[in-house]
């Protein structure tokens, strides 16, 4: 049978129970009954159980409510896609897809990585070179550690990250940016999701599961991708709490085989493993794990550490001294994120520490003009569809600057802001054929009049 399965032209493809839906490598040998039915030993038996202790019924066709049956000819849907090997592609192909695995010979140095993230992200020069380093160390490792190890004993250790920054200062989409640069699968999933394995919720191993999911069921490119874990802070340890702090520290734990490299036993196509889904094995040894987050109160903790050592004398500093000190996240060491609820074994599988900045004025102002994707880019090209041109004078972007900077939400409040005053235009402007250009002064933003249009010529 299995010949004649391979003659039909289904190389490539595992054959799954009808019922239990494991694959064969999970549940031994199948047994292929007609027309082209295949069920594992265990569920063959389970079958004829139910079919001794149901001799009676008066419907033949009951015991045929859970068995999908395919006919010949068609395409049997309980079958995974199995990605073929490395060796197997490259005798089929002649060679791997180049954007599969990362190259070390195409692979960008650090300033072209950062020269490349400049385009899109505003400022953050320091976490943009930290990171542009930190990437084309990890990816040579990935590409040389197997040549290293035959010549001498040294062996380059992971270095996952750890970002903070407030929100809306650019964390995700640095992130992104990054793996889009790359070319390497990339899964941003949300720490407080995560809970220890047996309660309600996500389990850790579901974040490698997405990361498959975006390789496309490519084990090997996956163990080649990046993870991005954001509000990590939400997982910190609970203080003055005497239950079970499942969606904290234990979370934590769970995490660190992730991070330092082990076998992982990962289910295919769903985030929880269950009898009735497939799993497969990762190896997390080459991924990179980046977290970020927010961790508000954490600057509390950094300000009462500068200043109670040094309140009197002449290298003294003021209680209220770091209270406007924008970077002061940037002050932050190992000690500062374990008093938060971080535990010492996580923070210390996460080496490269470095801080975001919070956006000043200028900072948004250039948010809305000045990257490839930019938040005013984008509305001119929707009046464009219109054929209308839309512009902005340079006092209304002050002003909508400073707006987003009182909402204290970072850089997500300048889409908000735009969102609430061009309400009204992208409503009237269609009305008009005639229109051909609206500009966006600051008296509208302030409310004290209206936008200046133009009719065409």
């Amino acid at each position: 049978m299995d010949e004649q399965n391979n003659k039909d032209g289904r190389d490539g493809y595992e054959n799954v129970c009808a019922m239990c839906h494991r694959p064969e490598s999970v549940c031994g040998r199948l047994f292929h009954l007609p027309p082209n039915l295949m069920l594992c030993e265990s569920c063959l038996q389970k079958s004829f159980d139910l079919m001794a202790s149901t001799m009676d019924t008066t419907d033949p066709n009951h015991l045929m409510g859970n068995l999908k049956i395919i006919l010949p000819g068609a395409q049997n849907q309980n079958q995974t896609k199995l990605k073929p090997k490395k060796k197997e592609a490259e005798a089929e192909q002649g060679d791997v897809e180049s954007g599969d695995v990362m190259d070390i010979a195409k692979l960008p140095s650090p300033h072209e990585i950062k020269a490349k993230l400049d385009e899109y992200v505003i400022g953050q020069d320091h976490a943009k070179k930290v990171i542009s380093v930190a990437v084309y160390n990890h990816y040579k490792r990935v590409r040389r550690q197997d040549e290293e190890a035959f010549k001498d004993d040294v062996v380059i250790e992971k270095s996952n990250m750890l970002m903070l920054g407030p929100t809306g200062c650019g964390k995700t989409y640095l992130v992104q940016t990054l793996a889009k640069l790359l070319n390497v699968p990339l899964a941003i999933t949300d720490a407080t999701s995560l809970t220890e394995a047996g309660y309600i919720g996500d389990d850790v191993e579901s974040v490698l599961s997405k990361l498959l999911a975006n390789a496309d069921n490519d084990v090997e490119r996956a163990e080649h991708g990046i993870v991005f874990i954001d509000e990590i802070d939400k997982i910190a340890k609970k203080k003055n709490t005497t239950s079970r702090d499942v969606s904290g520290e234990s979370v934590q734990q769970g995490l660190l085989k992730l991070l330092e490299g082990a076998d992982v036993e990962v289910p295919v196509g769903a985030s929880s493993k269950n009898g009735m889904v497939p799993t497969t094995m990762i190896n997390t040894r080459n991924i990179l794990f980046i977290c970020g987050g927010a961790f508000p109160g954490l600057d509390e903790i950094i300000k009462t550490r500068l200043t109670k050592s040094f309140t009197m004398g002449f290298n003294s500093y003021l209680k209220d001294e770091f209270d406007k000190d924008r970077d002061i996240l940037a002050k932050a060491t190992m000690e500062d994120l374990r008093e938060f609820g971080m535990v010492p074994e996580f923070i210390g599988r996460l080496p490269i520490l470095f801080a975001l900045r919070g956006l000043d004025r200028d900072a948004m102002k250039r948010i809305l003009t000045e990257p490839k994707n930019a938040i005013i880019k984008q509305y001119q090209k929707l009046f464009a569809m219109d054929e209308v041109q839309l512009k902005f004078t340079d006092d209304a972007l002050d002003v909508i600057a400073e707006k987003a900077i009182a909402k204290e939400t970072g850089a997500r409040a300048l889409r908000s802001i735009l969102e609430e005053f061009m309400l009204d235009i992208m409503y009237e402007i269609p009305k008009d054929s005639y229109i051909g250009t609206v500009t966006i002064t600051a008296d509208y933003i302030n409310g004290n009049g209206a936008p200046i249009i133009e009719m065409r010529s």
